[in-house]
């Protein structure tokens, strides 16, 4: 192995170490306890260190949900592929996309609240957000309905299972009654 190869293996290992420890730290004490003084100190590398990764918490942010993306969509997938029928896959992949989004706040946050600097819904979106809605939309794309777009109906899916998660997780909706939401969601907006 080349140094320069070997330079470049040990920058994408301190870089995955940047957000492993960034999603940890944020899982445990929530986005306001990533700070680059603290995950300088969890890494032992210096703040320039970090920089020359990341311009700031906002690109670490974006690196988080980049992943969590890339997860959340095999989480999706492997749902639905394990469920026989269109209503069970469905009905999977809500519970799936509820469950990682419960599992997993803070990525969660990363993804659908905070700025990471990513663009969605456009050309340049990354491929892992692309794939995550992918992997809503290979499901979702059969229950749309004749004369409905399959792409604005996952949207609309996806709009009510993010309201779910993200007012469960406050505590406006009650937690004891999501399933009867997603029972309801898949009753009433899929055509099956």
């Amino acid at each position: 192995m080349s140094v320069q190869e070997r330079k470049q293996r040990e920058r994408a290992e301190r870089e995955r170490l940047i957000v492993a420890t960034a999603r940890e730290l944020a899982e445990q004490q929530g986005w306001d306890a990533v700070t680059t003084r603290r995950l300088a100190e969890r890494i032992e590398y210096s703040q320039p260190v970090l920089y020359s990764h990341f311009r700031g918490k906002r690109e670490i942010i974006g690196a988080v949900a980049l992943q969590g993306a890339t997860e959340m969509a095999a989480a999706m997938r492997a749902a639905t592929a394990a469920a026989d029928g269109t209503r069970t896959r469905v009905t999977a992949l809500a519970r799936a996309y509820l469950d990682f989004a419960e599992r997993n706040p803070a990525v969660y946050d990363a993804l659908f609240q905070l700025d990471g600097g990513l663009p969605y819904a456009r050309e340049d979106t990354p491929e892992p957000l692309k794939d995550a809605f992918a992997a809503l939309l290979e499901t979702l794309a059969e229950v749309a309905g004749d004369g409905v777009e399959p792409g604005l109906f996952t949207e609309l899916f996806w709009a009510s299972l993010h309201g779910i998660a993200t007012l469960t997780r406050t505590r406006r909706l009650p937690p004891e009654d999501t399933e009867r939401r997603v029972e309801l969601l898949v009753d009433r907006l899929a055509v099956l």
